[in-house]
């Protein structure tokens, strides 16, 4: 079986009273549905994004690279940007009247949406595949969650448990199908947050890519930003991935128009690139055509350079960053060795907290 953290170690999350009185409500099938909504949208309200946005000075001093900001996910409840969109889901589940979601995952998705389901009382069906074994699991269970073993690939998975949800009548929170613009409608919150701070876009953003949902998130929130005039430009958007693991990065790579699948048997899984790794991105196609469309780069990065980045930030600017998050900052400053950045702004997006 292969041991895979896929992400943050475990942790408890805290809840607050607020936050517990909010779900009490949530629960509360005496109240209208309408109350029950607003309850959980107060905790969305108070729980999920609004993350930090800071200078990463001493970076910038090591790298001769001038505003380069660090758009900090692992502030949110169970350390990843996935608490995002999978608020989102159970939230659609719940103004939709269902008791049942259900989702494949090898960890931090599903430990986000273990946790959103149980604030809202419904129960969540977790699908693993059988060769994995991911610590997160403790977390889920503390939710309540049941966690039911497949067997197959992560993408075999969430075709199967999509089915199933489908035969069951269960709310599917899977990625891809009917859920990307759900899903990418709570990405785009990020660029919005970035623009609050910046109160303009970027030059470039960087973000870890693996199915691809949260680059082209990103990049439909500041197309909308900037269609509203709220801003002069629209970013080059920069995606990092594990080396030759990842079909966004290598259809990019290959100048390729749509998203092609990996051969499976070419997937090389560690515990370093794990998080980043599919033989089928399942919003791929979106995120290629951010990349396209914004005049952005991909790379491949390797699992030394993540570990060395994820060192690296530790000691310079604090943050425990679990080193799959840093390739996108790391294709970021790739770029900026071969053509030097200067007299702009940059962002890279950290994913997860380690």
């Amino acid at each position: 079986m292969l041991n895979i953290l896929d992400g943050v170690k475990t942790a408890e999350i805290k809840i607050t009273k607020e936050v517990k009185t909010l779900s009490e409500m949530v629960k509360d099938t005496k109240l209208t549905l309408v109350d029950r909504v607003e309850s959980f949208e107060d905790i969305m309200s108070l729980e999920i994004g609004d993350t930090s946005l800071n200078r990463a000075r001493n970076l910038e001093r090591e790298l001769d690279i001038r505003q380069l900001y660090i758009k900090y996910e692992g502030e949110n409840p169970s350390g990843t940007q996935k608490d995002r969109i999978a608020f989102a889901q159970v939230h659609d589940a719940l103004r939709r009247k269902f008791s049942i979601i259900t989702v494949a995952t090898c960890g931090n998705y599903g430990v986000a949406v273990a946790y959103a389901a149980y604030l809202a009382g419904m129960h969540c069906k977790i699908f693993i595949p059988e060769s994995y074994h991911t610590e997160r699991i403790k977390e889920m269970e503390a939710f309540n969650a049941e966690i039911i073993r497949l067997p197959g690939t992560y993408e075999d998975t969430v075709t199967e448990s999509s089915r199933i949800a489908l035969e069951k009548r269960w709310y599917d929170a899977n990625p891809g199908g009917a859920n990307t613009s759900l899903q990418i409608s709570a990405y785009a919150e990020i660029a919005y947050e970035i623009y609050d701070v910046l109160r303009d876009a970027p030059k470039y953003i960087a973000s870890p890519v693996s199915n691809g949902t949260l680059l082209a998130g990103v990049y439909r929130g500041f197309v909308n930003l900037h269609k509203r005039g709220k801003t002069s430009r629209i970013p080059r958007f920069v995606a990092g991935s594990a080396a030759h693991q990842n079909p966004i990065i290598s259809s990019f790579r290959a100048g390729l128009d749509t998203c092609k699948d990996i051969d499976p048997a070419k997937i090389k899984e560690t515990v370093v690139n794990e998080p980043l790794i599919n033989w089928h991105s399942f919003d791929g196609d979106e995120a290629l055509y951010a990349l396209r469309q914004s005049g952005g780069e991909a790379s491949h990065i390797s699992d030394k350079k993540m570990k060395e980045m994820s060192s690296f930030l530790h000691k310079k600017e604090g943050y425990r960053i679990l080193p799959a998050s840093t390739s996108g900052l790391i294709a970021l400053l790739q770029l900026h060795e071969k053509n030097e950045m200067i007299n702009d702004r940059y962002v890279a997006i950290l994913t997860g907290k380690y």
